[in-house]
């Protein structure tokens, strides 16, 4: 076996460290754009506000790399909070198309049927 050493040719370079807040941020404006270009092209009306909250996202997104301010609100590495997640999911589904249906039930009492 005539292998060559490994410190052969070109010496490898180290990789490069991973900034999980720019990645997370570039995804975070990417399902932006999806979001919206999704709705263009469907011909879905998006109402005023959900264009805004795209529109305003956006814009905290760029210039401050996360679009919360309370740490609290969201994980330490995202550039979105929680709730701010689910309305992009919803805005994306209607954009699509795609209506799901409330499964959640009021609060209360359940009415009973012998009485």
């Amino acid at each position: 076996m005539n292998r060559k050493p490994p410190t052969a040719g070109k010496p490898r370079k180290p990789p490069k460290p991973v900034d999980h807040k720019a990645v997370a941020k570039r995804a975070a404006l990417n399902a932006l754009r999806r979001a919206q270009r999704h709705a263009d092209r469907a011909g879905v009306k998006l109402s005023e506000w959900e264009g805004e909250f795209l529109g305003s996202v956006t814009d905290r997104l760029k210039t401050f790399g996360r679009a919360f301010g309370d740490p609290e609100k969201g994980a330490p590495g995202q550039a979105l909070s929680a709730l701010q997640t689910v309305k992009l999911k919803e805005i994306a589904a209607k954009a699509r198309g795609e209506k799901k249906d409330l499964k959640r039930r009021p609060f209360g009492r359940k009415a009973r049927p012998d009485a």
